[in-house]
């Protein structure tokens, strides 16, 4: 479950000890723990990601492929494509989700809501531009 870079073992605890809060970068942001498969290695995996709500139906949240700004996808993304199912933590709560990717206009609505509520987001956009297009998926609760 440990991730190469170190960062997300601290994270996942500090979450889970804190009821789904944690300091540092994602200090007042909506994060989201992803229970996911590795496609290639068959490992289970947690991965922290900053979310947005949806504000229209509660049952659904966006996360966003952001890898930083980096010019590929993170392998969390794949996963989650590949396997079209998840579980997700939310605060205290953990529950199964069905994983869809959005695309056109309505990835660029959210995608443009979520820079609103978190600006660093607009940043990696500008990095990424003209080599991919940071993916949107929408975490259905199953």
């Amino acid at each position: 479950m440990s991730d190469a870079s170190g960062w997300t073992d601290p994270t996942i605890a500090e979450f889970r000890a804190n009821k789904g809060k944690v300091g540092g970068y994602f200090e007042g942001k909506h994060l989201v723990l992803m229970h996911h498969r590795g496609r290639k290695s068959g490992h289970e995996r947690v991965t922290p990601a900053v979310y947005l709500p949806n504000e229209a139906d509660p049952s659904s949240i966006y996360v966003f492929a952001t890898k930083g700004g980096s010019p590929d996808n993170p392998g969390w993304y794949y996963n989650l494509v590949d396997a079209g199912t998840a579980t997700v933590e939310v605060g205290e709560e953990t529950y199964p989700v069905t994983v869809h990717e959005v695309t056109g206009a309505d990835r660029d609505r959210i995608y443009a809501e979520q820079v609103r509520a978190v600006p660093s987001f607009g940043e990696y956009e500008v990095k990424t531009a003209g080599i991919r297009t940071i993916p949107v998926l929408e975490l259905r609760r199953a």
